[in-house]
């Protein structure tokens, strides 16, 4: 299992996919990440939105209502696996800790993560759902102050007056 954080929720507009981008919370050392990126709904996106901004109807919406007989059953989020992926569709497990007892309850991802979100509980996803469903990419390390200013240094000494005809 690694673990996952959210990078972020990509929505456009009513009649097109978002996306969820997951990425794992591991640092890459080489400079290459990857990301795994989930399409969702309209509506799932808006409840994943609400959450990831702490945000609360008026009237308790169906996340709401779920944590709250969590709650009350004196259990709580242990955490969320994302363990499988066929072709673009993904499967989770909402998993809850009841006192000693783990359940795992089978779960859409986007259901999970809005669950998980609420109660500040930590995601997952295991190597084989990884490996099938992320891809690269290249993130660019910021310069230090010194090494910006001798590379200006550099393209200065080079420059000559012919540059500019």
């Amino acid at each position: 299992m690694k673990p996952l954080r959210i990078l972020t929720l990509v929505v456009t507009n009513p009649a097109q996919p978002a996306a969820l981008i997951l990425e794992p919370v591991e640092e890459s050392p080489d400079g290459i990440a990857r990301v795994l990126p989930i399409w969702i709904g309209p509506n799932e996106a808006a409840h994943l939105g609400m959450a990831m901004e702490g945000l609360r109807a008026k009237r308790p919406l169906t996340h709401d209502l779920f944590l709250d007989a969590i709650t009350n059953l004196d259990a709580r989020i242990d955490h969320v696996l994302i363990n499988r992926v066929e072709g673009h569709v993904f499967y989770s497990k909402l998993v809850l800790k009841q006192g000693d007892r783990l359940v795992e309850l089978d779960a859409r991802p986007t259901d999970s993560i809005a669950l998980a979100i609420r109660q500040g509980a930590p995601l997952f996803a295991d190597e084989e759902t990884l490996r099938a469903a992320s891809y690269p990419y290249v993130i660019k390390r910021a310069k230090s102050g010194e090494a910006e200013l001798e590379e200006f240094r550099t393209f200065l000494d080079g420059i000559s007056p012919e540059d500019f005809n």
